[in-house]
């Protein structure tokens, strides 16, 4: 029995999926393949490179290092460092919480007002607000209670309440609440609508509903954010060293203005300042992972976890480890 033979004009749907097959999968996966050893190996070699150049250069002497990582000097620096980001924090976070309230406002005034002072703190550099702070006796040398246009009752003078560390406190406070206010005001709005309503056929008033159910689920949208802030301020609050005020980078300045020894101070302030972040960075982990409780998506695995699980995979003859979601 003979084969049918195709018309000359009608191509087989053989020869079709012929054509159109893509590239060979191996050949794909030989390429993809070869892009990560590339990579891999540029990464490591750009990584030696930059230890010799720290190990081998002539600027950086790592004995001086090593003398001033721990001196007394720079971990009082260190504290100093500590406590104004977490005071400036504080600050920024209260105010923030207060502006996104007022901008979520049915009053035109009170939205007014916030988007006013958020406007004005986003819109000029901190360093500027840094110093004017420390300068406001310029301004303003003395503060008044009393009756407005009036007589007034207790008069201070600005410069005796206006300390370099105040001057910090307040530039770097005032400066983050413009910023958070956007961040808690983002998380608010995630949260859907109807629970609002849900709350309000419950009979619950709006200060109920906004602590009980709006902010506890915003937190999970306002905590990562949050903790870049926190790392941002922390960074930032080198800028307070123009006002002489003794943190982390003031005080290697005083150190290397007197031996002259500005790149190893230089490279104390950027450990101390990577070891800081890192711990910052922890915390921040910690916390996302508390708030993203009860979520669909289940929480990353700690750090620990992950190394454990690495060391796992890498011992002969071991079983494939399963992510459990906790």
């Amino acid at each position: 029995m003979s084969k049918p033979i195709p018309s000359p004009g009608v191509a087989s749907a053989a020869s079709l999926e012929n054509l159109t097959d893509p590239m060979p999968q191996s050949v794909g996966d030989s390429a993809a393949r070869l892009a990560r050893v590339l990579s891999i190996v540029v990464v490591v070699v750009l990584a030696m490179m930059f230890v010799h150049l720290l190990i081998t250069s002539k600027s950086i002497h790592w004995h001086v290092v090593a003398q001033y990582f721990t001196a007394r000097s720079i971990l009082l620096g260190v504290l100093r460092t500590i406590e104004l980001t977490a005071i400036a924090m504080v600050i920024g976070i209260a105010i923030g919480f207060a502006l996104a309230l007022m901008r979520m406002s049915p009053s035109a005034l009170v939205r007014g007002v916030a988007s006013l002072y958020i406007w004005f703190f986003r819109g000029t550099p901190l360093l500027v607000q840094v110093i004017f702070w420390y300068n406001l006796a310029s301004f303003i040398p003395r503060l008044s209670i009393g009756i407005p246009f009036g007589p007034s009752f207790v008069s201070i003078q600005v410069n005796s309440i206006i300390t370099p560390f105040v001057a910090a406190m307040l530039a770097l406070g005032l400066n983050e609440g413009a910023y958070m206010s956007e961040v808690v005001r983002a998380g608010i709005t995630s949260v859907d609508v109807g629970q609002t309503e849900a709350s309000r056929a419950l009979g619950l008033s709006e200060g109920s509903t906004m602590l009980r159910i709006i902010f506890p689920q915003a937190m999970r949208v306002i905590i990562p954010p949050t903790g870049n802030q926190a790392i941002g301020m922390l960074k930032s609050s080198s800028l307070v060293s123009v006002i002489s005020l003794p943190e982390l980078l003031y005080s290697a300045q005083v150190i290397y203005a007197q031996n002259f020894q500005t790149i190893p101070l230089l490279v104390v302030v950027s450990i101390w300042y990577l070891v800081l972040t890192t711990v910052f960075s922890f915390g921040q982990y910690y916390i996302e992972r508390y708030y993203n409780k009860g979520s669909a998506k289940a929480p990353p695995l700690t750090p620990l976890a992950r190394l454990r699980n690495q060391a796992r995979r890498m011992a002969p003859g071991s079983a494939p480890v399963l992510r459990i979601p906790t």
